[in-house]
């Protein structure tokens, strides 16, 4: 930790930790356990955001498999080596829209790397279980392949056909080589990122963490927000700013809250009011994708709205007219929650409940401060990035994706339902802080990764997809297993 302190800047820190990884993973472990408010920024979001852009600049060691497209032949051979017969979770990403950054090559391997270390420090996977895995397919980011010092292969994305087959390859591999591993989907382009969901969910345990990760971890931190409100889910009003993999994946897991707590699914998606790139989200809008269809509003929803011709309905439009209680962003649009969209939402609802959620902090719909004024103190606000700002929550998919991929192997899962992502929503929505926060402070991440998997494991079985005995998957059995950073 002197070493650490002593370096210039948090770049600085998250290189010296990548080498500290590379050459004494117990150390690297025990370090990151027993420093996690300081580190988890360090080793994920948001200093992981530079060390992606940046990844080639400090390489040094092979970490994990980047399959390259030129040996799509040989996939089956690279994951045969006798090293990787322990591996039980697999983080797999193709580095196309890494946090809000958009396209880093063989640079997104940051992401698997930092997620997997993140399921050792909180889930207690040992080291030699957790593979980071790096489709590298190409780079259609010029500054990339321009770097003398890039690691991966320098050629335009592959795309179409050519990549399915590829996936598919990768896929069939990783079945083959590994039977009952979990495959978690990190940071692909959206239509990707819903095609390769849609196409292998059923068949390989496996689950995007974009999609399915963020929804949980968002729906969870709104369940504790509004509790601390007094008004019950069903009669929020959200406004939804970013409707791609993250943005749809909350709204669909939000729908499926409401509907749980009695509403039908047509009034729970008429509470809900996304707007994208082009406005807000209506019907008659051509070339929708499938997941925004599903949250698209009929235009005579709005006829009432007197927008004075204009062809856009933008969010300020959104915000004045549906008088949201919750404004969440998934939009990766650094400001878009301006001045005026806050305060003419503070102005609607005695506690507004507003999350930015994009990554990583230039990226940021807003900074927190800047909402605690425009919200005249009243708001209740979560970020995706930590901001240090008191009272302020940080609202990381690290509160779920651990324990979910836990409890989903101690149950014996054959797939990770949607049911299952709710069970651990839920969970989460029910701990709050002991520091007056929405969420259990970092430091007792390692219990709420163990909480999540516990009712993760009892919602597999009650859905009839766990394979193991009861006494597998009891707190005491999965507590058990968790690796614990100690030299032998």
């Amino acid at each position: 930790m002197r070493a650490l302190e002593g370096m210039a800047n948090d770049f600085h820190r998250y290189a010296f930790l990548r080498d500290l990884q590379d050459s004494n993973e117990v150390l690297f472990h025990a370090l990151v356990q027993a420093n996690l408010p300081r580190l988890l920024p360090l080793v994920y979001t948001p200093t992981v955001g530079e060390g992606c852009e940046r990844f080639s600049e400090i390489w040094r060691r092979p970490r994990g498999l980047f399959l390259s497209y030129p040996n799509r032949d040989r996939i089956a051979d690279i994951l045969s080596d006798p090293a990787l017969d322990r591996v039980k979770v697999i983080v797999v990403s193709d580095g196309e829209r890494i946090l809000g950054l958009g396209d880093q090559g063989a640079g997104g391997m940051g992401i698997p790397i930092g997620k997997l270390a993140l399921y050792t420090a909180c889930a207690g996977l040992h080291p030699a279980e957790v593979l980071p895995i790096l489709l590298d397919v190409g780079t259609d980011n010029e500054a990339r392949i321009a770097d003398p010092l890039y690691v991966g292969w320098r050629n335009p994305r592959i795309r179409g056909a050519e990549y399915d087959a590829f996936v598919e390859a990768f896929v069939s591999a990783v079945a083959d080589r590994f039977p009952g591993v979990l495959l978690q989907w990190e940071d692909f382009a959206g239509k990707n990122a819903y095609d390769l969901l849609d196409r292998y969910r059923h068949r390989l345990l496996s689950f995007n963490d974009d999609i399915q990760g963020t929804a949980a971890t968002a729906v969870g931190t709104l369940l504790s927000a509004i509790r601390r409100t007094g008004t019950p889910l069903s009669d929020q009003r959200v406004v939804l700013f970013g409707a791609g993999a993250a943005g749809s994946g909350v709204a669909e897991l939000l729908v499926r809250a409401m509907t749980a707590d009695g509403l039908a699914e047509h009034e729970a998606r008429a509470r809900i009011w996304a707007v994208d790139r082009d406005g807000l989200i209506l019907s008659d809008m051509p070339g929708l994708p499938p997941q925004q269809v599903m949250l698209a509003h009929d235009p005579a929803d709005i006829a009432s709205w007197g927008r004075g011709g204009a062809n856009i309905v933008d969010l300020l439009d959104t915000v004045a007219n549906v008088r949201p209680t919750v404004l969440i962003g998934a939009s990766g649009q650094k400001g878009a929650f301006t001045e005026a969209v806050i305060r003419t939402m503070a102005a609607g609802v005695a506690q507004p409940v507003i999350f930015p959620l994009s990554n990583p902090v230039s990226r940021a719909e807003a900074h927190p401060s800047d909402l605690l004024t425009w919200g005249e103190g009243r708001a209740i606000i979560g970020t995706g990035s930590p901001f240090g700002v008191a009272g302020v929550t940080q609202v990381n998919n690290v509160y779920v994706f651990p324990g979910i991929g836990l409890g989903a192997l101690a149950c014996g899962a054959r797939e990770v339902t949607e049911g299952m992502f709710m069970a651990a929503a839920r969970t989460l929505g029910d701990m709050g802080g002991a520091d007056g926060g929405l969420l259990p402070p970092i430091t007792d991440l390692r219990g709420v990764a163990l909480d999540v998997a516990v009712a993760v494991s009892r919602q597999a079985a009650s859905e009839g997809v766990a394979t193991a005995e009861p006494e597998a998957f009891t707190r005491e059995a999965i507590e058990a297993g968790m690796w614990v950073p100690v030299y032998r």
